[in-house]
């Protein structure tokens, strides 16, 4: 059946990340962790499907609360057809990033799957002008095939520092039914595994170095609501909520 062959490529792709994402991952952790030492926060930014992935590790139950989420609504999956054009339109990234407070020497994970697209492109590259340690979390099979849209000819993982690889498909989707096209897409659920990979990293990490990992407690169980309320007052600063 579809549904066991789709579950068979899922358990795959959780396997393949395991078996060659795991010292990116502490490479980045790594990172991550000289930053929060310093006070400083993540930075995860994702536009059309990838925004779920950075939300995915934002303020939540058992999640960092030194994340700073990106989220952009005109890049959303709610603007359909919009938030497509707006993600090849150049010269756009620089106007969102204005509204971050981007500080040299902290981390930026930057999502696209095809990392083709102008704005996730520009957004790794204006951070990286920034000082900021850059990140790319991107599908490799689908990215080297793919041309560029960006009018310099460059991808996403080629100006990156680090790149973490979902272990994708090119095109995404990993079913396909006789003459007809591919589907089953496998991107979000491969970033989302990556991203919290790199989570419990940097929680190892912060626990190597004596420090007490920032980590939310989920608001429906006794105590979440407080404990929480710290972490919210040490982190306002640097993190949008809003």
């Amino acid at each position: 059946m579809l549904i066991d062959q789709y579950l068979q490529k899922i358990a795959a792709l959780t396997e393949a990340i395991g078996a060659t994402q795991s010292e990116t991952i502490r490479r980045v952790a790594s990172l991550i962790a000289d930053s929060v030492e310093k006070g400083g926060v993540l930075h995860v930014f994702g536009s059309g499907h990838s925004h779920m992935i950075a939300e995915d590790v934002f303020h939540r139950a058992g999640g960092l609360a030194c994340v700073n989420a990106m989220l952009e609504p005109s890049l959303m999956e709610l603007n359909v057809g919009r938030a497509t054009e707006l993600e090849r339109l150049s010269g756009y990234a620089k106007v969102l990033l204005s509204g971050y407070d981007l500080r040299a020497g902290e981390v930026i994970v930057v999502i696209s799957n095809s990392g083709i697209n102008a704005v996730p492109i520009e957004v790794a590259l204006e951070c990286r002008e920034r000082g900021l340690h850059v990140i790319a979390l991107t599908n490799m099979d689908h990215s080297r095939q793919a041309a560029s849209r960006h009018h310099s000819g460059v991808k996403l993982f080629e100006v990156a520092d680090l790149v973490l690889d979902n272990c994708g498909v090119y095109g995404d989707a990993v079913l396909q039914l006789e003459h007809s096209q591919q589907f089953g897409p496998t991107s979000t659920i491969g970033g989302l595994i990556v991203m919290q990979s790199v989570a419990a990293a940097v929680v190892d990490e912060l626990i190597k170095r004596k420090m007490d990992p920032p980590i939310f407690l989920s608001a429906n169980r006794e105590g979440g609501d407080e404990h929480n309320g710290e972490l919210f007052s040490r982190y306002k600063d640097r993190v949008r909520y809003a």
